[in-house]
Formats: structure tokens, sequence, C-alpha cells
């Protein structure tokens, strides 16, 4: 799905939610309510992709993958490993979509710079952007969501119910990638001319600004606040310094127009008496068993549908801390499987065929149908033994 045709079918979802708002099957009051929800998380999204999108430009992300390469000092294994750091750091703090869209062509050109095979790290930044989506509320959009449904708890106590489950879900990951790609992440690599930095002033400034609202974003402020802040602070300087790379284009708006128009729909869909349905699939209980039962049908319905969707549909049921956080597994972590099970997914894709890059979806598929149950499997147990 390119971004036209998720522009398309996000105006489809709009166009469906407003008739069911103008026929009076979503009520204005409800329509206005889940505005009020979901507002604060849609502009945290827009100013955390236009961070990352001028930081990319002014060629952050380049010499960190760069750094990381120097560091590997010729050794695969211990580049890639670095690679896990800088995903799971990435995915953590400026979310999954920046992992899949920015990282993954930097890492790309970083393997064949040296001559290795890109694949190892192209699936560690999309396996790992979907898995350390559990680590902050901001490192997902159903977790922004999640926290609002949680009583707007703080950094600390999302960390506190879902930390242990997040390391899990990592560290099968990476055990399962390292099992997967032994053969590509083994041998050594030559060293390769270092990135070419065309503004040092803009690089630094950028650099500092994506170090500085990294620990705001888990300060306890809302997220939309500091993110739209260094939004602001980047756009100044590059009107300063670079002022072309200032585009329309740098706003997701065709994720902003699929975002608005599912919720609409699944609130009319809802208001249509869906719920009292789809809460018999997650079951009841907060049991080992009953959580993977919950986790499991949100594994599911990510994959069959989309994570998004699949959350919203399944919140409703999740009618604890422990049993949403199951969900969040679920759908977060379980999206290993299909090309549309996560829009990150999909944009991955997208970014590596523009690369050169080809990754069968059989394989793609084969590999996340062995994974995503062990890895949601996993994920779940440190939420029963609390």
């Amino acid at each position: 799905m390119d971004d036209v045709r998720l522009a398309i079918v996000g105006a489809v979802l709009l166009a469906a939610g407003a008739i069911a708002v103008a026929t009076g099957v979503l009520p204005p009051q409800d329509a206005l309510a889940i505005f009020e929800r979901v507002w604060p998380i849609l502009l945290f999204v827009v100013a955390v992709t236009v961070v990352a999108e001028l930081a990319a430009i002014a060629g952050v992300f380049d010499v960190a993958a760069a750094g990381l390469a120097r560091l590997g000092r010729g050794r695969t294994w211990l580049l890639w490993v670095l690679v896990v750091v800088l995903a799971t750091a990435a995915t953590a703090f400026l979310s999954l979509d920046t992992t899949a869209v920015l990282l993954t062509p930097v890492v790309v050109a970083v393997a064949r710079a040296r001559r290795l095979d890109p694949l190892p790290f192209a699936f560690t930044t999309v396996w790992l952007a979907n898995t350390a989506s559990l680590v902050l509320p901001v490192s997902n959009l159903t977790n922004l969501l999640a926290v609002h449904r949680l009583g707007d708890q703080d950094t600390g106590a999302f960390l506190l119910l879902l930390g242990p489950s997040a390391l899990v879900a990592i560290g099968a990951s990476v055990l399962l990638l390292a099992l997967f790609f032994r053969r590509g992440i083994t041998g050594r690599y030559p060293a390769a001319a270092a990135p070419r930095v065309h503004d040092t002033t803009l690089l630094v400034i950028s650099a500092v600004t994506v170090v500085a609202l990294l620990p705001l974003l888990v300060s306890g402020i809302e997220p939309w606040k500091p993110a739209m802040g260094a939004a602001i602070v980047l756009g100044i300087v590059f009107v300063w310094r670079s002022p072309g790379a200032l585009r329309v284009r740098l706003v997701p708006w065709q994720l902003l127009v699929f975002a608005s128009g599912l919720f609409l729909t699944v609130g009319a869909v809802e208001a249509l008496g869906s719920g009292a349905i789809v809460a018999a699939l997650p079951g009841t209980g907060e049991d080992l068993p009953s959580l993977w039962q919950v986790a499991g049908v949100g594994m599911l319905g990510a994959n069959a549908l989309n994570n998004l969707p699949a959350y919203l549909a399944l919140e409703s049921a999740a009618d604890s801390p422990v049993r949403l956080a199951a969900l969040l597994i679920g759908v977060n972590a379980g999206p290993l499987i299909t090309p549309w099970a996560s829009l990150a997914t999909l944009l991955w894709h997208q970014r590596l065929h523009a690369l050169g890059v080809d990754v069968p979806w059989r394989r793609y598929v084969l590999l996340g149908l062995v994974g995503a149950p062990i890895i949601v499997g996993l994920a779940v147990i440190p939420l029963a033994l609390r």
C-alpha cells in the first residue's frame, strides 16, 4: 500500500464516518469524544515524524550508523548487534514508523557499503520496529491509545506494566533473527568511507535537538508538547540553513487521514453493536491461558486486518491493565506474518523496493509464522507472574 492508496483508503473511511455521524449512527457527542481522545496522539505522530525526517535529511542517522560500523571493527556480528541497539532505541523513543521508514535505508546503505547481505539488517529493523514498540507509550500509536484507557498513566507505570514483556519480546526477536540469518551475520567486512556531511552546523543542531527530545518524551510531559517544540526548533533551523528541505510531504498527511477515518469508522461500527460480538473472543480472566487468549486474538486480528483496527475493536474487552497489556503484546509484537499487519511493515517494504532490495513476501510470511507465536507467547508470561 503506497502513500496514495493509504490516503484513498483513509478518505473512504472518513467519508463512512461522516455518513455515520450525519445519519445518527454515531452520535455527534461520541464523535467529539473520539476527537478529544485522539488529537494529542495524532499531533504527536505529526511532530515526531517531522523531527525524524529533518534529522534524517541533516544526516543524523547516517552518521550514527557509520559510527556503529566503526565500532564494529570489521566484525559483522558486532555490527549487527549494534544495529539491534540502534533500531531498538529508535523505535522506543521515535516510534516504529521512524525505524521502518528512516532507519531501514540507512542500515541497508551501511551493509552495501561494506559488501554485506542487506537482508539480515533489513529484517532486523522491521521485526524490532514491531516488537520493540512495546517499550514506551510513544513507541506505538496503540500504546498512546492504551495509556489514555489506563487513566493517563505516566511512563514509569507503563514501563512497570510492560517493561519485562518488552525485554522478552526484544530478546526473543534477536535470538530468532540470529538463528534465521546466522550465515549472513558472520565473517568480517572491509572499511568504507565516512558519510558526506553537507552542513555540519545543521547536523550538530539536529543531533542535539533529537538527543534533548528523548528524555523529554519520558519525563511525564504530554508527548506532543516536546515533540512539537523540537519540530518547531528544527523548522526554524532549516529555514536558516536549508529552506528547500521544508516541504509539505514532511507531514504524514496520508497517515493522518487514514488514522482519523479509522477512528471514526471503528466508533461507528461499535455503535452498531459490534462490541458485544467482539468481546466474546478474548474471553475473561488474568491467568496465563487467558492472557495468551487475549494476546493471540490480538495477534490474529492484526495479521488479518491491521494492528490499529484490531486494537480498537478489542480494547473494550481488555478490561484490566494486565489484559490490556496482553492485547498490546498481541497487536504490537504479533504483526510479523502478513504484509498489511502494521503500517510500518508496508512502509518498510516500500522503502526496500525503492532501494532495489527484493524481499519475497513468502519468506517474510514463513519467518513470521515461526517467530510471531513464539515472541508473543513468551512476552505474555511476565504478565502472569506479576
